[in-house]
């Protein structure tokens, strides 16, 4: 059970960390990049993102954590990462409370901006970068922090679980040398 909650805390940790990174690179060179471009362009480029991002380098991560964080929980409730749980749950609160922003914000204005067509035909480029890019930079800062900060609570956890381990596997080992008998002990 140990290694099983181990692995599982690791893989959380992981992919967490890589969707935490993964906005917050949107965020601070992304969309700063896209700011100083043209209307077409900006409008291109997050319509081919959109199309690009839906495959499972990102998928995996991004849906996977959800389960991978949800076993983490169970498995500290039901084993030896007690002392860690307020640290998964938070994590997990965080990173559903990112996914929700992506649904509830992201997704519809993606959605918006891939309905208004091919920039190459768009009459209104302006409005269109207009409806979506202050609210889909500022909404994706929250995501960044949120995601961020479901790792750091991970990161926190592991060197918890770590230095419980670690205790344990002090104590154990103590315990075994105490109940040696004398004669061989050195």
């Amino acid at each position: 059970m140990r290694n099983l909650q181990t692995g599982m805390l690791l893989a959380a940790t992981l992919s967490t960390g890589l969707m935490a990174g993964l906005f917050a690179a949107v965020s601070y060179a992304v969309m700063p990049g896209l700011a100083r471009s043209s209307d077409r362009t900006l409008i291109e480029t997050m319509q081919g993102i959109n199309i690009a991002i839906l495959n499972p380098f990102f998928i995996l991560p991004f849906v996977g954590s959800i389960p991978l964080l949800g076993v983490a929980v169970y498995l500290a409730w039901r084993g030896e990462g007690r002392s860690v749980l307020p640290w998964l749950i938070a994590a997990l609160a965080l990173y559903l409370a990112a996914l929700a922003v992506t649904a509830a914000v992201h997704v519809p204005l993606n959605i918006q901006l891939d309905d208004a067509g091919d920039p190459a035909k768009i009459t209104q480029l302006d409005q269109v970068r207009a409806d979506f890019e202050d609210k889909w930079v500022t909404w994706n800062t929250v995501r960044a922090v949120l995601h961020t900060a479901a790792f750091v609570c991970l990161l926190w956890a592991l060197i918890g679980y770590g230095t419980h381990r670690s205790q344990d596997t002090g104590n154990t080992e103590s315990a075994q040398q105490s109940a040696a008998p004398a004669s061989l002990t050195v």
